[in-house]
């Protein structure tokens, strides 16, 4: 299915019994997937093999055991949790050709060995400092004491396995909590801009991000996630000092907002606007994730947190979303109906919950209610309290995304998204008119909005994949008036999985970045410090090289012409070399 993930999205998806996705270094998976914790079959079995065993990834495909035993179910949540039985590439647990009572015998030791190379495996991620569940340890036990004769006939170290446990809980570092991370050091600079705009300097910045994934039941999850980073500017709160208002004082939005912004950048680094106060200045460590995500049944699952984000549970289609590991530019990461009302700050702005429904391998339908000032108590107004008060009074969005997985090599994601704003602003990071959205009016008038997007990803083959998204925002005055101002955006890329060697990647996009295309009523296509509107254009392309499984190194360059939707800005180049650690 899909090949992407966010932030801790991947996590999700696991708890939701979905396809998880490579990439987003914020999507941090619950557990590991099936691959990186694959361990060499152990020499001992050769002898009772006439032919090599491989990996398998689900208990079902083992036909010889069955559902009724109780080995079954502990079985299936070890290969399906940590990947470590074996079986023989038909996928079955084989005696010999005789079809005896040996025949019995031997796929006991097989299972058997199984469950040896299941002990190694989580001794090993233990040694990793990676957490294994303390009921999985409990299934160890019991089923080592009903395959004892097997394992001893195996060489395996039986009488060991209480010490061996006792090992496992004492060096985890906790039984029921993974702690993962990433890093990323980033060197950028960017050329272009108005005529008479400074030029933007070199600068190296950073962001560190730390999650927590709790289980209690071994199907939910608690996500808590830290965060610090550097690119609060001179004055956060006006943008002053950032690159978008160093290239475009007049055009960039007084929030920080521009083309010019980075994917990994926080969209209001610095500032918190519910209230216009500083906020988690350069280098403090902030809370930006808080969110718990709990099956109901097989195929529904809740979520509900207090610091979340839209691409938190909607996937993202796009293969090159990933934050550390994919594309470089804002504009082209995700469908931009995410990011309305603040749906992807990278701060955890808004309080959410939302339900995700997957009746089958084909279609996977979501939603949520997001309110963006649900711990204000009282409505102030602006500036106080700009976005208003209330989990159900002042800005808030509801989302809904329809995916569909028609083959295994199309990816397809409709998107709808009303929000109500207290003041004239869109909330997406990703132009300059985000803020005064209805050109002309007051920052102070409210607006409602209304969004609809597609994605979509073709693999073409496991070389190379198309992907596409199309969003398009109808913004309406919200009081008594009836301005207007329409905006799109489109994106058309290639993605290149295993470019040039196995594990790097590599994107070429070229789209439109989100622009008015249309307004009246009062409203204006060309605001006063727009000179001469025009559409504006961008392309991107990167590469992502894997040093290692930890550590990865990003060059690329995105330019944008008519930066802003002005053709009397300058043709502007930004470039970076962004360097990701993940553990």
């Amino acid at each position: 299915m899909t090949q992407d993930r966010i932030t801790w999205l991947a996590g999700l998806a696991a708890v939701a019994g979905l396809t998880t996705f490579p990439g987003s270094a914020g999507a941090q998976m619950l557990y590991e997937d099936a691959d990186s914790m694959a361990i060499t079959p152990v020499q001992e079995l050769t002898p009772l093999m006439d032919e090599p065993m491989g990996q398998v990834t689900s208990v079902s495909e083992l036909r010889d055991v069955q559902p009724a035993d109780w080995a079954y179910e502990a079985l299936k949540s070890l290969v399906e949790r940590y990947g470590c039985i074996v079986g023989y590439p038909d996928r079955t647990f084989r005696g010999d050709a005789e079809g005896t009572l040996r025949a019995r015998a031997l796929s006991r030791w097989e299972f058997a060995a199984g469950l040896n190379a299941c002990m190694n495996t989580m001794e090993r991620l233990i040694q990793e400092n990676v957490a294994v569940i303390r009921a999985d340890i409990d299934k160890l036990q019991r089923l080592a004491q009903e395959f004892r004769a097997e394992l001893s006939a195996l060489g395996a170290r039986v009488d060991n396995l209480e010490t061996r446990t006792a090992y496992l809980e004492d060096h985890q570092f906790s039984t029921t909590t993974k702690l993962n991370g990433e890093v990323i050091f980033s060197i950028s600079g960017a050329t272009g801009g108005e005529p008479d705009a400074d030029s933007a300097q070199i600068v190296f910045n950073d962001r560190v991000r730390l999650n927590l994934t709790t289980s209690f039941t071994g199907k939910d999850a608690l996500i808590t996630g830290l965060q610090a980073y550097n690119f609060t500017a001179g004055n956060p709160i006006t943008g002053t000092g950032s690159v978008a208002e160093t290239l475009f004082p007049n055009d960039a939005s007084i929030l920080g907002e521009g083309m010019t912004s980075f994917n990994y950048e926080p969209q209001f680094a610095g500032f918190n606007p519910q209230n216009l106060q500083p906020s988690c200045d350069n280098n403090s460590v902030c809370l930006y994730k808080l969110l718990y995500i709990t099956p109901v049944t097989d195929n529904f699952t809740v979520f509900v947190g207090p610091k979340a984000e839209v691409t938190d549970a909607f996937p993202t289609i796009v293969p090159f979303a990933s934050e550390g590991q994919g594309t470089l530019s804002r504009a082209f990461a995700i469908n931009p109906v995410l990011r309305v009302s603040g749906g992807t700050t990278e701060t955890g702005l808004a309080s959410a919950a939302g339900f995700i429904y997957k009746p089958n391998d084909v279609v996977d339908w979501r939603a949520l209610y997001g309110s963006v000032n649900a711990a204000i108590p009282q409505n102030e107004g602006f500036p106080g309290t700009p976005l208003g008060a209330g989990l159900f009074n002042g800005s808030f969005v509801a989302a809904t995304q329809l995916t569909l997985y028609p083959t295994e090599n199309l990816d397809l994601g409709l998107n709808y998204a009303y929000s109500y704003h207290q003041i004239n602003i869109l909330g997406t990071g990703l132009t300059g008119a985000a803020a005064g959205t209805l050109g002309g009016l007051p920052l102070t008038t409210p607006v409602n909005v209304n969004s609809v997007g597609a994605t979509l990803t073709w693999r073409i083959n496991p070389s190379i994949y198309f992907t596409t998204y199309g969003a398009y925002f109808m913004v309406d005055q919200a009081n008594s008036g009836s301005a207007f101002t329409n905006l799109a955006s489109w994106m058309a890329g290639l993605y290149f999985p295993d470019a040039f060697a196995e594990g790097n990647t590599a994107g070429l996009m070229f789209g439109q970045p989100l622009t008015r295309v249309g307004a009246g009523n009062g409203a204006t296509l060309t605001p006063d410090n727009i000179s001469n509107r025009a559409i504006p254009y961008q392309i991107e392309a990167f590469y992502n090289y894997k040093i290692n499984n930890n550590l990865s190194i990003t060059p690329g360059a995105f330019v944008i012409f008519n930066p802003e939707g002005d053709s009397s800005n300058s043709t502007t180049g930004v470039f970076a070399l962004r360097t990701t650690f993940t553990f």
